[in-house]
């Protein structure tokens, strides 16, 4: 018995000291913020814009709103396509990366990798430099007479599209890259022997086995984009704003930190539906760094 007991405490304590400084830093960093933020949800503010704890559903309420809902349906409007774009680009990309030989794949596997050491933010900048009616592009193009004056390339959505492809689609590529290429060759040269076309051995053997890179890479992209406050408010202009730009407008210059609170919650909902919609797909946690 005091065997099994001193054997119990020499297992607990390693334990303990490996888990614990893991568990509290989640607790006060994660947990409780979350806890924080939910709780000021349902808080008010008074005229002074302080916020009052006093329990409300008003700010719930609030995001039925009819200009409100116009936002929700453009944020996913720009996530499904910047997701989509993301997926054909970022799929071939991906199987030509997983198929190169060893050192040209360290080569090119940095290349998706580099845009992370510099801030997306200072990156988004240099696409408004550069779209800009004072921009390279305009200056090449006037140079070469395609232009006789400077075109508005910027503060539309299909510049904010392409400042969300170019922000995300290294998350799409990596889970992708994942995928294919633990892709077993035997099968793809099975199919090749058995008379199957590139076409149909693509769609019947090699993206059904990638699938999962497939839908962790779109969940990477499709969330965070829902977030991308800034990439709206640089290279739109706030003409074509997201969920995170209501969000940030709230704690900023709207001073209504319980309704940015609520839109936060919804966000995280939405986050957590999408990841266990993926889960129930057959998603890899492990796809998502989870």
């Amino acid at each position: 018995m005091t065997k099994s007991k001193h054997s119990l405490r020499a297992n607990t304590i390693p334990a303990i000291t490996t888990v614990g400084p893991i568990t509290l830093w989640l607790l006060f960093l994660v947990a409780i913020p979350l806890v924080y933020v939910l709780v000021m949800s349902f808080c008010s503010i008074d005229e002074f814009y302080n916020v009052s704890y006093h329990f409300t559903l008003d700010n719930y309420k609030r995001l039925f709103d009819t200009n409100y809902l116009q936002i929700y349906a453009q944020s996913l409007f720009i996530a499904f396509f910047t997701t989509v774009i993301c997926i054909l680009l970022g799929y071939p990309f991906a199987y030509f990366i997983a198929r190169a030989v060893s050192k040209r794949k360290a080569i090119l596997y940095m290349l998706v990798i580099v845009p992370f050491w510099t801030n997306s933010l200072i990156r988004i900048y240099g696409w408004r430099s550069f779209l800009g009616t004072n921009g390279w592009l305009n200056t090449i193009l006037m140079k070469l007479n395609l232009i006789n004056t400077p075109v508005e390339f910027l503060y539309n959505r299909g510049t904010i599209l392409l400042g969300m492809v170019y922000c995300l689609f290294p998350f799409m590529v990596i889970p992708l890259y994942t995928a294919i290429e633990k892709l077993d060759q035997n099968l793809i040269e099975a199919s090749n022997d058995l008379g199957a076309r590139g076409i149909y051995t693509f769609s019947h053997v090699i993206l059904p086995l990638t699938i999962s890179g497939v839908f962790a890479g779109s969940i990477m992209v499709f969330i965070p984009c829902l977030g991308f406050f800034f990439v709206s408010d640089i290279l739109g202009g706030g003409n074509s704003d997201v969920i995170g730009n209501l969000i940030e407008r709230q704690f900023q210059s709207g001073n209504n930190w319980p309704l940015g609170a609520a839109l936060s919650i919804i966000l995280i909902l939405m986050t957590l539906l999408l990841v266990r919609i993926y889960q129930k797909l057959g998603g890899d946690m492990e796809s998502l760094g989870v």
